[in-house]
């Protein structure tokens, strides 16, 4: 035996989607109900476990063996509720590859359902399983006519159990036709083993302070009622958090507005005053959502306290980026207090007359408080470390923009420069005018990729200070300063119009562009492939030549995306960014224990005679792919997860 393919169907009264796998199979009620699987692409065999019958010896045998390569369609269910079935903590990653993961290498969808569709498979996936899975895998809620019962079992429903099982037998088979019809396209080896390093992570999981989460929310149910109540007496609406409702009583007051989004409130705000002010004043601090982020920590943290199953490999397929689930680390909140510890306390000790004598936006305290709610185990400290400028260095290594990398050479931070040609005043970040450096840091982002006034627009250069007449003068000047830049993005461009064109291999700074079986490929630095499907060149709103190509698009549906060049370099650069990251948690994980990653920045948990300096120094090593690229590495040491 050589590989098995497998898929199960489970029963928990955890709710999957809210708590994540790793809760999921806490559940005392956990039950493996079926488990189909194939050993070297033979026939399809089904055990039903829920009557009782037994896994064979040798497969159970074959899921301990590292030997053994098992597949499924997101391999990290089927690892952890094998894992709880074996009475392992969790099974070895190390000889499990998912076909999910194949599909997004490719940049397919992430459901087994969508992947089916557009790849035409003879076998797709059932469509009635949705149907059977909310019957026998999801608790039921009591009725007279099911006799008040909380479950739905095997021989209540016998003809739907066989369509069940036969739905199972389906998902194995569709789950290998996919690996035939992928065969030509391989995940690398190197790939595998980030796949590999990302499910230790997400096994290891973060320690949260579940007493000071738990008090949050209550204090937050605590302030948003008596915010209600304010506001009620105010507007004297039976419900003031009703969109209708409160556009009603300004319309009253000589106010109309065609929404009430958080940006349309703050400029109403400004411009209105008395009650008026008043009221939306309080809805913008209802509008607050840190309630969902402690909710989602309770509903996640498993029996240890630890959050797991935090980050989807590949999850951003058109650059191969993690994406954050379940509590998702990647959005939250900045915190900007300076006495963060003293809050904390007050939150601990449930005083919300002391919290409300102190500040005015109680719900932003809190918002700003989610960070530290993530606290490393016992005798241990949180080690912080991320690139500096990541993405201005990359763009700059690749395009051989020589100031700036003499800038990066010596030290300098490209988004103070930026700033301080904004504004044409002295930044420096932590000092003199400090604040200014996030502007310039927008600047940079919303200019590097071709982005003009509506880029700088749409990062809220307006709301930050900057007048409309002065941000054309300012993409000019970002451009004239940053001709190699401008250059990369019309030389990638013209390389990858040629490619789909002629269907031949083109090169630009260092990368390749092939158009490979209906699919351009993109080939980095790193020998990872960004994957574009069935590219075609076409026109677009202006009348120019574009690019086209089918994805996951703003909409979450497949559908045919228009890019560009600077696009593509956008693309690229965030790649290449996430294959330095990767490399670097590679080196780190052979020294330290990783407890998550946000962006770019990962964090650490060890015990506090650890060196932050060494862990900076390992981050910042280049690769042997990346020669004459400037990277750097800043960190800091702290007892619960802020933002430095």
């Amino acid at each position: 035996m050589k590989r098995l393919n497998i898929d199960i169907e489970t029963f928990s009264s955890v709710n999957l989607v809210k708590s994540g796998v790793y809760k999921y199979v806490e559940s005392e009620d956990f039950e493996i109900l079926l488990f189909s699987y194939s050993v070297d692409d033979t026939k399809t065999k089904i055990v039903d476990l829920a009557k009782g019958e037994e896994i064979p010896k040798e497969i159970i045998e074959a899921l301990k063996d590292n030997t053994i390569i098992k597949w499924a369609f997101n391999a990290n269910f089927e690892r952890i509720c094998l894992s709880r079935y074996l009475g392992e903590k969790y099974l070895n990653p190390v000889s499990w590859k998912c076909t999910m993961i194949w599909s997004a290498y490719l940049g397919l969808p992430l459901s087994l359902e969508g992947v089916g569709k557009i790849l035409g498979l003879d076998k797709q996936k059932l469509s009635e399983g949705k149907d059977l899975i909310k019957y026998f895998c999801i608790p039921c809620l009591p009725t007279k006519i099911n006799g008040g019962r909380v479950r739905n079992f095997p021989y209540q429903a016998k003809d739907k159990w066989e369509l069940f099982k036969n739905y199972n037998i389906r998902d194995v088979e569709t789950e290998m036709e996919i690996q035939q019809k992928l065969s030509k396209f391989p995940v690398p080896e190197f790939v595998w083993e980030e796949y590999q390093l990302d499910q230790a992570i997400n096994d290891r999981g973060i320690k949260v302070d579940m007493d000071f989460v738990v008090q949050a929310i209550e204090f937050d149910n605590v302030i948003r009622n008596q915010l209600m109540i304010e506001m009620q007496q105010i507007t004297n609406l039976e419900n003031p958090n009703s969109v209708q409702q409160l556009k009603g009583w300004l319309e009253n007051q000589g106010v109309n507005t065609e929404s009430l989004g958080k940006e349309y409130v703050k400029e109403l705000v400004k411009n209105t005053n008395g009650e008026v002010a008043s009221a939306l004043s309080i809805r913008l601090k209802l509008a607050k959502s840190s309630i969902k982020k402690y909710q989602a920590m309770v509903d996640v943290a498993c029996f240890d306290k630890r959050c797991r199953g935090m980050f989807q490999f590949m999850g951003a397929n058109r650059t191969g980026r993690f994406s954050g689930r379940n509590i998702q680390l990647q959005n939250l909140p900045r915190n900007y207090l300076s006495e963060l510890d003293s809050v904390r306390a007050i939150i601990r000790i449930g005083d919300t007359d002391i919290m409300t004598m102190l500040y005015d936006d109680v719900p932003d305290v809190l918002s700003q408080l989610i960070r530290t709610a993530f606290i490393p185990k016992e005798g241990n400290k949180f080690f912080v470390a991320d690139f500096s400028a990541i993405e201005a260095r990359v763009i700059a290594w690749l395009a051989g923009e020589r100031w700036r990398k003499e800038l990066f050479q010596n030290g300098g931070d490209i988004y103070c420069m930026s700033a301080s040609q904004m504004f044409g005043v002295p930044v420096v970040k932590h000092g003199v005018n400090g604040e200014l450096r996030q502007k310039g840091k927008i600047a940079e982002l919303a200019c590097g990729y071709g982005g003009s006034v509506g880029a700088l627009k749409a990062m809220g250069a307006l709301s930050m200070g900057l007048e409309e007449d002065e941000l054309q003068p300012l993409v000019s000047a970002w451009r004239e300063a940053n001709p190699n830049i401008v250059a990369l993005w019309w030389e990638v461009d013209k390389a990858v119009k040629e490619c789909i064109k002629k269907r031949i291999l083109t090169k630009s700074h260092g990368i390749q562009f092939i158009y490979q079986s209906g699919m351009l490929r993109i080939t980095l630095p790193s020998g990872r492939q960004l994957t574009y499907v069935k590219p075609k060149i076409g026109m677009n709103q202006f009348g120019g030549e574009s690019v086209t190509y089918e994805g996951v698009g703003a909409t979450k549906k497949w559908e045919r995306i228009e890019s560009y060049g600077p696009k593509f370099v956008e693309n690229i650069v965030q790649a290449i960014a996430r294959d330095l990251l990767v490399v670097a948690m590679q080196r780190l994980s052979k020294k330290y224990e990783i407890v998550a990653h946000v962006h770019d920045e990962v964090i650490i948990e060890a015990p506090m005679n650890t060196l932050l300096e060494e862990i900076c120094q390992e981050m910042s090593l280049i690769p042997s792919w990346a020669n004459g690229l400037i990277l750097n590495a800043d960190g800091y040491v702290c007892d619960f997860y802020k933002k430095d």
